[in-house]
């Protein structure tokens, strides 16, 4: 019985050994919010404005077109007890057939502006990705993690990454 129990904890003394030598290594690690990192960098920011630009125009005129349908159903509800029957109804239809047109172009307007703003990230994201990866390798870092649960402030180098992109601007 005491040369199995020797032998049980000469074993777990045996396995602690690695995990020992581990902790002798420090790891580096970062993690990085990329959420912030899109927020924040100046080339999120441009792509940001970009599309504000090309699609602000578009927006401003289906807010116009719901301004006007709006006014029409008020109008259309202060005349209709002096209205023909027919006249009212044919004024409904078109409000109804208004009102689907706007949906359509306010659906296909956020279907454009949507596949817009992935490609415009999808650059910015490239970029932040290989900033990353130029961080990772020049100061010898063991693991960078995107989006923790948690992470202390002693690791989180977003703000590193966030001036790397910054500095380096269109290249």
């Amino acid at each position: 019985m005491k040369s199995t129990l020797l032998k049980s904890l000469a074993l777990a003394a045996m396995m602690t050994l690695p995990t020992a030598a581990l902790q002798a290594q420090e790891l580096k690690i970062g993690y990085v919010n990329s959420e912030r990192v899109l927020r924040e960098a100046n080339l999120a920011k441009a792509a940001q404005l970009k599309l504000e630009a090309e699609f602000g125009k578009r927006e401003k005129e289906l807010k116009d077109i719901e301004t006007r349908l709006r006014t029409s159903a008020e109008k259309l509800e202060k005349d209709a007890p002096t209205l023909a029957e027919s006249e009212r109804n044919r004024r409904q239809r078109d409000l109804v057939e208004q009102d689907r047109d706007l949906q359509r172009k306010r659906r296909e307007w956020q279907e454009d502006l949507t596949q817009r703003k992935n490609e415009e990230l999808s650059g910015v994201v490239d970029r932040a990705n290989r900033v990353i990866k130029q961080i990772f390798d020049n100061d010898k870092y063991d693991l960078i993690v995107q989006d923790a649960l948690h992470a202390s402030n002693r690791i989180d180098i977003t703000k590193k990454v966030i001036d790397l992109l910054n500095a380096q601007g269109g290249k």
